[in-house]
């Protein structure tokens, strides 16, 4: 299987993902709304509805299977991208289940279940964990990032902002900065641990575009000086 991630030259346009899957090789497709082209046998894509677990986890009722030979586009809007990533059977990273686009034929899942405490912050459930060899395409809004874990020096990443994080890293909400920082910010995780974070850069435009629109000073001020205001002033 081939995939051909292609951008608008200018950057503000949407992502287009080129796939060409050769004979007796299958891709599943989580959002088959947006396949715009498709090229080869008919019977070549069979959509089906997904089990009550994966309806749970994406909140998506279909999925596409599409087996080659054959071509088919899809089409991201402006903002997100589609990260593609090799797995070879040794990856420890958990994911959240939402970010997931498209895997190919011979990649199994498993779910993590979250404390009591960090489902209630995340209002999320699971973390999912890839096992097997092949590929998976991970729908990210904006450029994503890594960084390396320390086992002692702790690493801050806006929880929004996660994509995935090794299942051996010892994690824990918080806020960090003096008390003014503390009150402004979002949760973030304190990550320690070993290998690699992966985090998307485009979760907090939203909020820089809201920042530098024409509100009043007033409720910019509000928004900044309270605690918690950029959570409750919108």
């Amino acid at each position: 299987m081939n995939v051909d991630i292609q951008d608008e030259g200018d950057g503000g346009g949407g992502q287009a993902v080129a796939f060409t899957i050769a004979e007796h090789e299958e891709v599943h497709v989580l959002h088959p709304q947006q396949i715009i082209a498709y090229q080869g046998p008919s019977s070549g894509r069979a959509d089906r509805i997904m089990d009550v677990k994966g309806i749970y986890r994406k909140r998506k009722l279909i999925r596409s299977d599409l087996s080659g030979p054959c071509r088919f586009v899809a089409a991201l809007p402006p903002g997100y991208r589609v990260k593609t990533m090799q797995l070879d059977g040794k990856s420890d990273l958990l994911y959240d289940f939402r970010h997931l686009f498209y895997y190919s034929e011979g990649i199994t899942m498993q779910t993590r279940m979250l404390s009591i405490k960090n489902m209630f912050i995340t209002r999320d459930v699971v973390k999912v964990k890839f096992s097997g060899k092949g590929s998976i395409g991970i729908l990210t809004e904006g450029t994503v990032c890594e960084a390396e874990l320390d086992p002692f020096e702790p690493l801050y990443v806006d929880a929004g902002s996660i994509v995935a994080y090794p299942e051996n890293a010892k994690l824990e909400l918080t806020v960090y900065g003096n008390h003014l920082a503390s009150q402004h910010m979002s949760y973030h995780w304190k990550m320690t641990g070993h290998g690699s974070v992966l985090f998307q850069a485009g979760r907090q435009s939203r909020r820089f575009e809201r920042d530098n629109s024409e509100d009043g000073i007033i409720k910019r001020f509000l928004r900044e000086a309270l605690p918690f205001g950029g959570v409750f002033i919108k």
